[in-house]
């Protein structure tokens, strides 16, 4: 009985891991990679606090954040109440919304996920990290009048949610051609061929880039935000055991040397 249950359980982990990765890889392209460097820069993690609040914590919320998390980003409180604070009273409070979890399903078809661990939950070992992913995703949008929502996505096709930065990257189509499939003859397939802008947007190509960088960077450092207090911590340790470990080896040589 219980081998008949960790085999149950097994293959049950098993189609959950390969169904959400058959999720994952959807959009069937490349991720690009996501400028880890702004993970050191502050301005940069301020500014993607800054666009979180102001796009995405509408209708996404960050529950297991609070707001006065915003201090470790070198914001005081009275920044935070005054910028950053839009639905709530007290900087203690949880990073939640208003929403009605009932209403979001009826008008996008889905409850909009929390974003708390976004970047660490869609990582994905063959194609890149979660924070790749999301820099892909958001720079992906184009416009789609098949869609409810006006929006299709490269890295998510038919996604419900519509692109919440297309003021600052403006109105844009994908252009796909028909080429002949390699793997079956006699048979199309549809390959993308680029984008044509249709209205310009708030923000040049370069711009745009660079602020869904900085958005990406806060979602990033949103998941874990003592990832970095973590590593100087383990380069400390790391030191201190090596420290320990010459006095232990030459202690031990001591104590044996007259031991034959």
């Amino acid at each position: 009985m219980k081998k008949l249950i960790a085999t149950l359980l097994t293959s049950l982990l098993v189609s959950l891991g390969l169904q959400t990765g058959a999720q994952a890889n959807a959009g069937g392209i490349e991720w690009d990679k996501f400028p880890k460097e702004k993970m050191q820069d502050m301005a940069a993690l301020q500014n993607g606090a800054k666009l979180f609040v102001n796009y995405c914590l509408n209708c996404h919320s960050a529950a297991y954040n609070r707001y006065n998390r915003l201090r470790d980003l070198g914001l005081t409180e009275t920044q935070i109440k005054d910028n950053l604070m839009f639905a709530a009273d007290k900087v203690g409070e949880q990073m939640k919304i208003s929403m009605d979890p009932k209403q979001a399903k009826d008008w996008f078809g889905a409850t909009p996920p929390d974003l708390t661990v976004i970047a660490r939950s869609r990582a994905d070992g063959a194609k890149g990290s979660g924070a790749d992913y999301l820099y892909t995703y958001m720079r992906t949008f184009y416009r789609d009048d098949t869609k409810a929502t006006g929006w299709n996505n490269r890295a998510f096709p038919s996604v419900a949610m519509p692109h919440v930065l297309w003021e600052l990257q403006g109105q844009r189509t994908a252009k796909f051609t028909e080429k002949e499939d390699p793997h079956e003859h006699g048979k199309t397939v549809h390959e993308f061929a680029g984008y044509e802008q249709i209205t310009p947007g708030k923000l040049s190509e370069q711009e745009y880039n660079g602020a869904v960088g900085d958005l990406v960077a806060y979602l990033q450092w949103m998941g874990e935000p003592a990832q970095a207090q973590r590593f100087r911590l383990g380069v400390g340790v790391l030191l201190f055991l090596s420290v320990l470990t010459l006095f232990a080896w030459r202690l031990n040589a001591a104590y044996w040397k007259d031991v034959k």
